[in-house]
C-alpha cells in the first residue's frame, strides 16, 4: 500500500462551498501529513493497536479535522471550517 490521504465521507460533503484557495491549502497540509505518518509508521499495514486520536490543524486562516489511520495507510480529513468571509 502507499500512504495518501483523502476526505472522509467525501469531498463534497466535508469541503463543499469552501473556497478553493482553502481546499488547495486544506491539500498541501495534507500531503504534509501524509509525509509525516509514512515517516512514523514505516509499514502502516502490521500496526497493531488504536491509533491517533482526531487532532485539528490551522490552515489558511481556517481549520481542518483529521485523523490518521496506520493499517490503512490514510490520512482522513473529515471536517473543514474555511474562514469567515
Amino acid at each position: 500500500m502507499t500512504w495518501s490521504w483523502e476526505y472522509l465521507p467525501d469531498e463534497e460533503q466535508v469541503a463543499g462551498g469552501a473556497p478553493e484557495e482553502f481546499r488547495a491549502a486544506v491539500g498541501r497540509k495534507a500531503d504534509e501529513l501524509v509525509r509525516a505518518a509514512e515517516a512514523l509508521y514505516l509499514d502502516g499495514t502490521t500496526f497493531e493497536g488504536s491509533g491517533e486520536p482526531m487532532r485539528y490543524v490551522d490552515v489558511a486562516g481556517g481549520l481542518f479535522a483529521y485523523f490518521v489511520v496506520p493499517r490503512l495507510e490514510l490520512v482522513a480529513v473529515c471536517q473543514v471550517t474555511p474562514p469567515p468571509v
